[in-house]
């Protein structure tokens, strides 16, 4: 069901990555390298399709941020051989909270994946090259992201592909053990993970998106297979209240050929 054919989807991503990236007239990328697993298979992916060379991270921690995020993150870039460097954001997040001394942790959270993405598009500028994007279809589906932070990138490879598949592409691809077995986190705060924010494993979450999203199956059959009421109306409600994080912002239609409605591709014209 959730399995997938790693070579394959390699060597499909290995495509888009290149076509991508090169059809706008770019040859380097750039990516958040967070010490998890999603960072690690994007950056594997694209050390893959376009070479070492092109390839650099940026490691972005935070005064509270675990020390072994930074550790992992370096210890990946070592054994890909890719460029990065290290951006500490406390200063800046700091500065911006000094006047709001009241924020709770969940503003806090969405200004560092802000501040982040500030960095890597002033890296993107500087070294003419293209933002990737590390958001899997699990936490895009459900908006566990921030909108203009972690969830911002001129293009994303694994946006397709659910957390569960993203720990057997990372395993393909020889990610550290150390990365794939850990606990996900955004670490975004002191003992912050993934799972207990969510309330539920991301193995059965991605069961049930799948059932809701690719077999499109109705309620009552997914509730026969084990999954209560409360968690399908859970998920499909996240879903329907992060539908704005998936979708460029709405334009008020006023004219024939309206942005994002009308006039979606500029393919046709070679771009």
């Amino acid at each position: 069901m959730l399995n997938i054919n790693t070579d394959w989807v390699r060597k499909a991503l290995g495509v888009f990555l290149r076509e991508e990236v090169r059809r706008p007239g770019f040859e380097k990328v750039v990516l958040g390298l967070s010490g998890g697993v999603d960072s690690a298979v994007v950056a594997a992916l694209a050390v893959e399709a376009l070479g070492a060379k092109n390839v650099h991270g940026l490691i972005m921690p935070y005064r509270s941020s675990h020390p072994d995020s930074r550790a992992h993150a370096e210890l990946l870039a070592r054994q890909l051989g890719m460029g990065y460097e290290v951006t500490d954001i406390s200063a800046a997040v700091d500065a911006f909270f000094e006047t709001r001394p009241a924020a709770d942790e969940l503003r806090r959270g969405n200004r560092m994946a802000r501040e982040r993405m500030c960095c890597l598009y002033d890296y993107a500028a500087a070294e003419r090259a293209l933002v990737l994007g590390t958001s899997n279809k699990t936490e895009l589906l459900i908006g566990y992201g921030t909108i203009f932070g972690d969830l911002a990138s001129a293009i994303n490879p694994i946006g397709d592909l659910y957390k569960s598949q993203i720990w057997q592409l990372g395993r393909a691809l020889k990610v550290p053990d150390v990365i794939i077995d850990k606990a996900p986190s955004a670490d975004l705060w002191e003992n912050q993970k993934d799972e207990d924010e969510l309330g539920y494993s991301y193995e059965r979450i991605d069961r049930l998106l799948f059932h809701l999203v690719d077999e499109r199956l109705p309620d009552d059959i997914i509730r026969d297979m084990g999954f209560p009421g409360e968690m399908i109306k859970d998920i499909k409600r996240r879903m329907q209240r992060s539908q704005f994080k998936r979708r460029p912002p709405v334009i008020a239609k006023i004219s024939d050929r309206t942005i994002n409605q009308d006039f979606r591709y500029c393919r046709d014209w070679g771009v």
